[in-house]
């Protein structure tokens, strides 16, 4: 529910992230493994959520100190 403003961005990689998405993404990706859960759970993908877009919400949210590289299940944080 947390992460409900992320919804466009996770779906349209040209959407632009609001930034109560990106304070939600911040804190749960202090724990990049958390993040990369939340992000190929279940409810993500029931949701709409393209796992590969939504991957690239750090990158988008500009955050300097993001698990670039990271692997994320079959995906690399960008």
């Amino acid at each position: 529910m947390k992460l409900a403003p992320c919804a466009s961005a996770a779906k349209d990689e040209n959407a632009a992230v609001p930034e109560s998405c990106c304070y939600q993404v911040k804190v749960i990706g202090h724990n990049p493994s958390c993040l990369c859960a939340v992000f190929l759970s279940d409810t993500a993908k029931n949701s709409g959520y393209d796992p590969k877009i939504a991957l690239t919400i750090p990158k988008r949210c500009n955050f300097a100190h993001r698990p670039i590289g990271y692997k994320c299940g079959p995906y690399t944080l960008p």
